[in-house]
């Protein structure tokens, strides 16, 4: 019997019912995701940052090396699958996100730039990459105007198979994502538009997307 002790059966299974789900009710972003890296291409990509990635991380991009936001016309719009609509990264615009992080914005290394908002630079999600951090493996979210700090905030960071479970977890049931304290994520309700899904607040009153409110 397995025990999983990294967190990549869990990861894995969570990216299953998340990209099932895709491909039944959101297909233009399912279409978005690219094929599987390589061992060989991951480890060009740890190289260049001079980072070992978490085994989830490592794991997750086996499974597909991002999304390719550039393949669509409507790429910005229906790339931004994750939660807080940040689309994840192929391992080279990683790699380039990483270096700009550390070189010019001069923040801490190890900290894994894995996601972004769709078509610019500002925000996203990274995986904590520090072996002796308490938030190693965990997410947490940077901006170009803020302090890297783990999410949610105040914490270590979210391990990042429980996050993807709490996220499909949340398109199966259509409500909005749960936090690890139980408390719903107001700003993060899956809704569809463009025949692709995207994350919305439903306190803005401007929402054109069909925000999901039930199981599909």
């Amino acid at each position: 019997m397995s025990t999983d002790v990294d967190g990549v059966e869990r990861l894995t299974a969570a990216w299953g019912r998340i990209e099932a789900w895709l491909w039944a009710h959101a297909p233009a972003s399912a279409a978005l995701l690219r094929a599987p890296a390589s061992e060989a291409e991951i480890s060009v990509a740890e190289a260049a940052m001079e980072v070992q990635l978490p085994a989830t991380l490592a794991a997750w991009y086996q499974l597909h090396d991002g999304v390719d936001e550039d393949q669509s016309s409507d790429g910005p719009h229906v790339a931004g699958i994750l939660p807080s609509r940040k689309t994840m990264l192929p391992l080279d615009r990683m790699v380039s996100e990483y270096r700009m992080h550390i070189g010019e914005w001069d923040r801490e290394a190890g900290i894994v730039p894995f996601a972004r908002t769709p078509g610019d630079v500002w925000s996203g999600w990274y995986v904590d990459a520090r072996k002796d951090a308490p938030s190693f493996g965990r997410l947490g979210s940077w901006a170009v105007d803020q302090p890297d700090e783990p999410y949610p905030w105040p914490s270590d960071g979210w391990p990042l198979p429980d996050w993807l479970t709490a996220m499909a977890t949340a398109l199966e049931q259509g409500r909005p994502l749960r936090r690890p304290d139980g408390a719903d994520e107001a700003g993060d309700r899956p809704a569809l538009y463009l025949g692709g899904l995207t994350w919305v607040d439903t306190r803005d009153l401007r929402i054109e997307a069909v925000v999901l409110d039930g199981p599909r």
